[in-house]
């Protein structure tokens, strides 16, 4: 039989744990699709096409949210980009937006990160209506 100690700190971290997760998404889920198409006419339309299948200097970033990263077709991705592996989930984009370099060490985009979270939620919530 557990103690009471154990059981508490037990129900203590799995309260933590879902408070964490709830946090997360919640910043994800009040992302604002129309605002995030504004950022995204500021910050990314410049290299990005939201068109299926025009690339510009960066890929499409149609139907980027769930796409497997480095996949889009005639497009030449870094090699860093071409061997990553993994898809572009939301906590994904959300990480690669702040901060590129470090979630594709030496991929060749050169943008320094969306430091906002809220501009990132928008952005994330605008790409996702994109399929």
């Amino acid at each position: 039989m557990r103690s009471r100690q154990s059981v508490g700190s037990g129900l203590f971290r799995a309260m933590t744990l879902v408070a964490l997760l709830g946090t997360s998404l919640a910043s994800h889920a009040a992302g604002d699709p129309k605002r995030g198409a504004e950022t995204f006419a500021v910050e990314c339309a410049l290299c990005h096409s939201v068109q299926e299948g025009r690339n510009k200097l960066g890929p499409s970033l149609f139907g980027s949210v769930g796409r497997k990263a480095g996949s889009v077709a005639d497009y030449v991705y870094s090699a860093p980009m071409k061997q990553s592996d993994f898809s572009w989930s939301i906590d994904r984009l959300d990480a690669y937006m702040a901060h590129p370099q470090q979630v594709v060490p030496g991929d060749k985009m050169a943008f320094r990160g969306l430091p906002d979270e809220q501009d990132r939620a928008d952005l994330i919530a605008y790409l996702n209506t994109l399929h």
